[in-house]
């Protein structure tokens, strides 16, 4: 066996795993505070990559205004998509807002074919092309310098949310809302901005993404891996977003490197399947996760 060659493989799943753990981030922040099953995670991450291309080649801003534009306005997608067709469910079965979001999910496909069109689409490039090496192996810049940031991004949020008094008020409420209400704090205005953070790091997600393979309609199909991601780490498990990122991104790259890139989805849901019959709740997700 090409040792080598198997410590490069591993590299890159991990590096493509650190943005599968991105948007695991983004999903659970919305399960964890409102118990809502988004499955237009990949649209919203979609859309995100859309807004930088309006800003950053249509409109022609400078990248460093573009991106921050492009994640706020996605932010405010997320603030207007609760508003308008989270809130008005609240206190409705699970399975109202589970499928909300899919319809959620067909619509942003829709607005983006007739306003993009469903040409595949590139955007400027910001990201370091010098290549990188570690030993022996050699890691494709653009997956190394988009895991760099999706790490940078998973820790300043993870911080954020352990001391600003916004994240404990998010921490409170997945806990437990009827006691969250007690003490005093907004639950809906918490649901707001569990909804506005998790657009804004599918945004960010989205622009890596696109920034490396491009962009198209069909970018909505990366939030399949994000949601075997989820479901293996556990829906409401932040930390199992984040080994289960890693994990899923090891898979990916073995299947894809060994068996064919057509496998890697295979493989994946064979994860799944494997760690549902072994753990139904996920590797880290509580035991009284609702299913639907």
């Amino acid at each position: 066996m090409d040792w080598g060659y198997l410590f490069e493989v591993c590299l890159t799943g991990l590096l493509g795993g650190g943005l599968y753990a991105l948007a695991g981030l983004a999903f659970v922040m919305v399960y964890k505070a409102t118990r809502v099953v988004n499955l237009a995670i990949g649209e919203m991450l979609m859309a995100g990559g859309y807004l930088f291309f309006t800003f950053a080649a249509m409109w022609a801003l400078p990248l460093w205004l573009a991106i921050p534009a492009a994640v706020l306005a996605s932010g405010v997608l997320g603030a207007v998509i609760e508003r308008t067709m989270i809130r008005p469910l609240l206190g409705e079965p699970p399975i109202s807002a589970f499928m909300v979001t899919i319809g959620l999910g067909s619509v942003l496909v829709g607005l983006v074919e007739m306003i993009w069109s469903a040409d595949q689409r590139r955007l400027p490039d910001f990201l370091p092309a010098k290549a990188i090496t570690v030993g022996d192996a050699f890691l494709a810049p653009k997956v190394f310098w988009g895991a760099v940031i999706a790490s940078v991004f998973i820790a300043a949020v993870l911080l954020v949310f352990r001391y600003w008094r916004g994240g404990v008020a998010l921490r409170a409420t997945a806990s437990d809302q009827a006691a969250a209400y007690a003490v005093g704090i907004n639950v809906p205005r918490v649901f707001s901005l569990s909804w506005v953070v998790s657009a804004m790091l599918a945004a960010v997600s989205g622009i890596i993404v696109g920034s490396i393979g491009g962009i198209s309609s069909s970018m909505g199909v990366f939030g399949l891996t994000v949601l075997v991601v989820v479901i293996v780490g556990g829906l409401d498990s932040v930390l199992g977003a984040l080994v289960a990122g890693l994990l899923v991104g090891l898979v990916e790259g073995l299947a894809g490197a060994y068996l064919g890139g057509e496998y890697k989805l295979l493989a994946t849901f064979i994860v799944l399947v494997f760690i549902l019959m072994v753990r139904p709740y996920g590797l880290f997700g509580t035991h009284e996760i609702e299913r639907l």
